[in-house]
Parts: C-alpha cells; sequence; structure tokens
C-alpha cells in the first residue's frame, strides 16, 4: 500500500497507477511540507513493484496547483529561499526520474511550480479551459524547479522565451499548438483520460518501460553517438529480464503477457 506523508497529497492506487492528488486549498499551493511529500511518495512509488505509472491532478475543479506559496518569500529571507529551493528541485527531479510513467492531468490553472510540477511528468492532459504560465519573473522571482530548462525542451526556446521573460500565459490550445501539453479534453476528462492513458502503460514490459524512459531523456544531454551505443546496450539488459522472455512468448504463444516487473 503506498501511503502519503501529508494531507496535502492525496494517494490512491488504482491497478497498476497510484493516483496523486494535490490537496492544498484553495489554490493547491506547494509548500516545504507537500515537497518532501512529493519526493518521499515518489520513492515509495519506485520501490513498489505493483506500480507502473502515477497520475497526478489537483483537487477541485479551478487548480491543477498555482505554483509556490508567495508568503513564504515576503519576507526576502535568503535561508527560506534556499530551502524551497533544494525542496522543488529534489520532489520535481524524483518525479521526473521516476521509473515508470507520471502524466500530469491538468484541470485547471497550472502556474509557477504547477507547471513545473506538469512538465516533470512525462505526459500532459490539459482541459480545455486549463491555463499555464511561469510568471515567477513578474514579481522578482525565477523558476527554481527545472521551469526553465524542462520548458525549453519541451516547446524549444522561442517559447520558452516568451513565457517566462515576457510572462506569457498559454491556454490550452496555444499549450497544445507548441507542444506543451499532448492531448486537450473537455472541463472534467482530463483525469479520466489521464487514468485510461496510465492503464494502457500496464499493457508494456515495466523494466522495457523503465529503459526506454531513461534512453528517451538521455537525448536531453551527451553525443548522439553515445546513446545509440547505450540503446544497444540497454536491448541486451533487458534479456536479464523475466518480463522478456514473457513478453516474446506471449506473443509467439498469442496469449496476453503477464508482467512481473522483473
Amino acid at each position: 500500500m503506498i501511503e502519503s506523508n501529508t494531507d496535502k497529497l492525496l494517494v490512491e492506487l488504482r491497478g497498476h497507477t497510484a493516483l496523486v492528488t494535490i490537496n492544498n486549498p484553495p489554490a493547491n499551493t506547494w509548500d516545504e511540507d507537500s515537497l518532501a511529500g512529493l519526493e518521499a511518495l515518489i520513492a515509495r512509488c519506485n520501490a513498489a513493484p505493483e506500480v507502473y505509472a502515477i497520475v497526478i491532478c489537483g483537487q477541485g475543479d479551478k487548480f491543477f496547483s498555482a505554483g509556490a506559496d508567495l508568503k513564504l518569500f515576503a519576507s526576502g529571507d535568503k535561508a527560506v529561499a534556499a530551502t524551497m529551493a533544494a525542496r522543488f528541485g529534489a520532489a520535481f527531479e524524483a518525479l521526473a526520474a521516476f521509473r515508470g510513467v507520471s502524466i500530469a492531468a491538468i484541470n485547471g490553472y497550472a502556474m509557477g511550480g504547477g507547471l513545473e510540477c506538469a512538465l516533470a511528468c512525462d505526459i500532459r492532459i490539459a482541459e480545455t479551459q486549463a491555463q499555464m504560465a511561469l510568471p515567477e519573473a513578474t514579481v522578482g522571482l525565477l523558476p527554481c524547479g527545472g521551469g526553465t530548462q524542462n520548458l525549453s525542451w519541451v516547446v524549444g526556446e522561442g517559447w520558452a522565451k516568451r513565457m517566462i521573460l515576457c510572462g506569457e500565459r498559454v491556454d490550452a490550445a496555444t499549450a497544445l499548438r507548441i507542444g506543451l501539453v499532448e492531448e486537450v479534453v473537455d472541463t472534467g476528462q482530463a483525469l479520466g483520460r489521464a487514468l485510461a492513458l496510465a492503464e494502457s502503460v500496464g499493457r508494456q514490459s515495466p523494466p522495457a518501460v523503465a529503459a526506454c524512459k531513461t534512453l528517451i531523456q538521455r537525448a536531453r544531454h551527451g553525443t548522439v553517438g553515445a546513446a545509440y551505443s547505450a540503446e544497444r546496450e540497454a536491448f541486451v539488459k533487458l534479456f536479464d529480464t523475466r518480463d522478456q522472455r514473457e513478453g516474446v512468448n506471449a506473443f509467439l504463444g498469442k496469449r496476453a503477457p503477464e508482467w512481473v516487473n522483473g
């Protein structure tokens, strides 16, 4: 059973999917407690072989997450800033490194650290009314949860600069057009679509998915030649797993595979 350290993050296991709900009304903001809780929750999911996917959504029908609680930074305390920056980094880097597939169901505003959370996920599904932005510079700050790096990778440098340097907010249709989200659905449908997509992950071999994800993310750094070599090495390494033999023999036997995640 997967449990949360904080009531600001609700978790429910649905089949092989851990559904995580950001539960900090009214705007589902992040604070030290919830960020530490997310990092711990990802560690538990990584250690649970029955968890193949994570879906993250926001409680309520208005906010996915409005990001950091700005009251934390009103005093200008540099020590608080350092602590929160470290928490944001640790939490969202842990999410990005989750061995399975992570999907953000963006059911409303995803602002600042809220969008950074979604950017740390592998796939983003947005509802038609969703609004997304990284507006930190408008209050004298900058995205410190991977936003400057992940947004640039996902949408390209030009749109990253528009959103971060010009404070431009994008709606769901624009987000889809620029590649910030993979799909737009009607209001109230993001969670269902994300869960359905997560369920499809269960039809893949978990070790194969983990290896593929590592290789895809490796494209963000290093050389393509080194990545090609790593790809071949990872292919051969899968032959150490029972799931490799199960997958091939299930296909040849014209039956559904029974994964053991090992």
